[in-house]
């Protein structure tokens, strides 16, 4: 078994694929409409789904908003400079709404950022 993707709703697909694939670095991977159910979906990610975990933006067409409730957390991306990359993301008009720094009570150095819609992004430097 394999952990295959994680899906998000969101309100501006064009803004979210610029958001994942322009800021993050992501490639749009493949993406479709369904004209029936009046949706599209878009994969984007790091590497190819064949042997990545992808990330799937729903795009329901008659909605902009969504409310996230209190279980989801974030998602975690990986970065080699967290204080540069952090920077590039304020200088893009992104909220980096808890700034870089060691984690509470260890070394380990993260910041949270917000995509588009408000969903948490979590910014954990490697080596």
């Amino acid at each position: 078994m394999r952990f295959l993707h994680t899906m998000l709703r969101v309100g501006d697909l064009e803004r979210s694929i610029h958001f994942y694939t322009q800021l993050l670095g992501m490639k749009l991977l493949r993406q479709s409409d369904n004209e029936q159910y009046r949706y599209t979906l878009a994969f984007v990610g790091y590497g190819d789904e064949s042997d990545h975990t992808v990330l799937e933006l729903t795009y329901n067409w008659d909605q902009s908003e969504y409310q996230h409730g209190e279980a989801f957390g974030h998602i975690a991306i990986g970065v080699e400079d967290i204080y540069g990359f952090c920077g590039k993301l304020e200088q893009a008009g992104v909220e980096v709404y808890r700034k870089p720094g060691p984690v509470k009570g260890g070394k380990t150095v993260i910041a949270f950022a917000q995509d588009p819609d408000g969903y948490a992004i979590e910014l954990i430097e490697r080596a």
